[in-house]
């Protein structure tokens, strides 16, 4: 796995701001933001309950606004912030996005696609695979995470 650079832990406490919005709206606190050029292009947190949608994930949130802002829905030379490891839909649309790298904060032993249930973002068998660093600032996002879940229980 590719390491971290010293940007990714800036960009990464962006992502975190926006899972605190998501957290405060009652959702699961995960945020996003793709990058480009040293620039935010996209950003998003999770919101599926507020939307009634099941695709209101963080990622593909910020994917929506980046390819707005490029005006394609192409994201080359794109990084990928998000504090939580993607889910397999979350994957698949960074591979179809063709988002260059991605950097994620905690891990997902239950659902992750980054590695660890999955790697869909490194297939072989696709035609696009991404760069991933993973465990960037994880104990701060997923110290987030289990605070929320365990307020919940």
């Amino acid at each position: 796995m590719p390491e971290a650079s010293g940007d990714d832990s800036a960009w990464m406490r962006m992502a975190l701001e926006l899972a605190r919005k998501a957290e405060a709206a009652g959702e699961v606190p995960v945020g996003a933001v793709v990058v480009k050029d040293g620039a935010i292009i996209g950003c998003g947190w999770n919101h599926p309950i507020s939307a009634k949608d099941p695709t209101a994930h963080a990622e593909i949130i910020a994917m929506r606004e980046a390819a707005q802002t490029l005006g394609n829905y192409r994201l080359l030379d794109t990084t990928l912030y998000v504090t939580l490891e993607p889910c397999a839909m979350c994957a698949g649309a960074m591979v179809h996005a063709r988002v260059q790298r991605l950097v994620f904060g905690a891990a997902d032993p239950r659902a992750g696609a980054a590695g660890s249930v999955f790697d869909i973002v490194r297939m072989p068998k696709l035609n696009h695979r991404l760069d991933v660093a993973g465990g960037v600032l994880a104990d701060e996002s997923g110290g987030l995470l289990k605070t929320f879940f365990e307020r919940r229980r």
